[in-house]
């Protein structure tokens, strides 16, 4: 009896959707945390980084008020990138009737392939945030986490911390250098410290610096035992901590400011799948496709440290 292709791609394609679907949500969005999220509706996206007003002076009685310009800093391209993966299922599995199982089995895989490739693809930035390769450079020429990030002003500025393992006096350092981080004009722009971000090899330590009642600061072998932990009383965390299993190294951490417009991930056409029969081969393709990116627009948004 001839094989039908386009009937069982019909009774196949509603299953195998929702196979896909719930596949595809089981796997954790750590993106979400990170990243700012937007539409696309073109092939790339440019977000220019303004550098804000300066100081506004006084202005006398009967003078005309006084101007200024918002002056262009760098610019952040985004690159919409196609993902895509496929199955097939043969001919010969269609005739021996092995076509449902081995189809949703396979539309399991998928997902978590399609899941876990844009999971990958954002934990890159900060996998690669370090990186001096021209190729991982932001909009200013410089590593996402630098040392160097220039300014109009011909100075630079620093969102890198080095050296130094998770700790107490690591967080109390990095919350202190949050709040002086300045505009483009030198001006400070009261950033806060939101969360910690973290690879699973930190959580405990993570953990118990956030929540315990007094320091965990060890002089002399010992704890100081009297002196609360002020990161814990003052709140200075507010987020507290984030894992993300996609962080490949075990002892780098970052600290998200409240800068706004910092990470951006742009989704330019959604999770879509598609079946159709291959003349050739007598199989049917199954697809999944979605394109999206990710980036830097403002390196104030995050704090990093390599650790020790």
């Amino acid at each position: 009896m001839a094989i039908n292709r386009a009937s069982i791609a019909k009774e196949l394609l509603p299953g195998l959707n929702a196979v896909f679907g719930t596949e595809y949500g089981e796997v954790n969005d750590e993106h979400v945390p990170l990243y700012e999220i937007e539409n696309s509706d073109r092939a790339f996206e440019e977000e220019v980084l303004f550098t804000g007003f300066g100081t506004a002076p006084v202005k006398g009685e009967g003078e005309a008020v006084s101007f200024d310009d918002a002056q262009e800093s760098f610019t952040a391209r985004y690159d919409n990138e196609t993902v895509a993966l496929a199955f097939a299922i043969t001919e010969e599995a269609m005739e021996d009737n092995l076509y449902d199982t081995f189809a949703k089995l396979r539309a399991k895989g998928l997902a978590r392939a399609m899941a876990n490739t844009k999971q990958v693809k954002a934990a890159k930035v900060f996998n690669n945030g370090f990186s001096t390769a021209a190729s991982d450079a932001i909009g200013d020429g410089q590593p996402f986490f630098s040392a160097s990030h220039p300014t109009i002003s011909a100075g630079t500025q620093t969102n890198l911390f080095t050296g130094a393992a998770l700790s107490e006096a690591s967080i109390e350092t990095a919350v202190i250098q949050i709040q002086q981080i300045k505009d483009d004009r030198d001006i400070l722009i009261g950033a806060q410290c939101v969360s910690l971000h973290i690879p699973n090899d930190l959580m405990f330590t993570a953990s118990q610096i956030l929540n315990s009642e007094y320091s965990t600061t060890i002089v002399n072998n010992a704890t100081n035992v009297n002196d609360i932990n002020a990161i814990r009383s003052m709140g200075v965390v507010p987020g507290g901590m984030v894992v993300n299993r996609r962080f490949t190294d075990t002892n780098a951490y970052f600290f998200k400011t409240d800068v706004p417009n910092g990470t951006k991930m742009f989704n330019r056409t959604p999770l879509q799948t598609k079946m159709e029969p291959d003349f050739d081969t007598g199989n049917l393709r199954f697809k999944a496709r979605e394109r999206y990116s990710f980036g830097v627009s403002d390196w104030r948004s995050y704090v990093g440290n390599e650790g020790a």
